[in-house]
């Protein structure tokens, strides 16, 4: 819920700070797949690009965050610059429900996904 008596630094920090946790905590669970299963509803390739893009949006939060903490909150993260993050985690998403399916199907008792 909206409190008034914040001030802008404080609702950015209260909003910023978590939001950048979670993309971090996405990111590390889709790294992590990634690298230690073979995603076969993705190709070789498909899988080393998403691959590549998950490692290039985890340096880019680590920055942002970075730069948000020297400043003691005074700077923000255009939204434009959040949606390729959304966008990436739903895409990372896709794919772990996809290898948790496959999975399934094949009554593995792996349970390695995005969580």
């Amino acid at each position: 819920m909206w409190n008034s008596n914040l001030s802008e630094s404080e609702l950015l920090k209260s909003l910023l700070e978590p939001l950048l946790d979670d993309f971090q905590y996405w990111f590390s669970g889709a790294h992590s797949l990634l690298t230690t299963e073979v995603i076969t509803s993705l190709g070789t390739d498909q899988q080393a690009d998403l691959l590549a893009r998950v490692t290039q949006a985890q340096q880019e939060v680590a920055a942002a965050r970075a730069l948000f903490q020297v400043t003691n909150g005074q700077v923000g993260i255009e939204a434009s610059a959040l949606l390729p993050w959304h966008q990436l985690v739903s895409e990372c998403w896709k794919v772990s429900a996809q290898y948790r399916s496959s999975q399934s199907k094949g009554n593995t008792q792996t349970d390695v996904g995005i969580e």
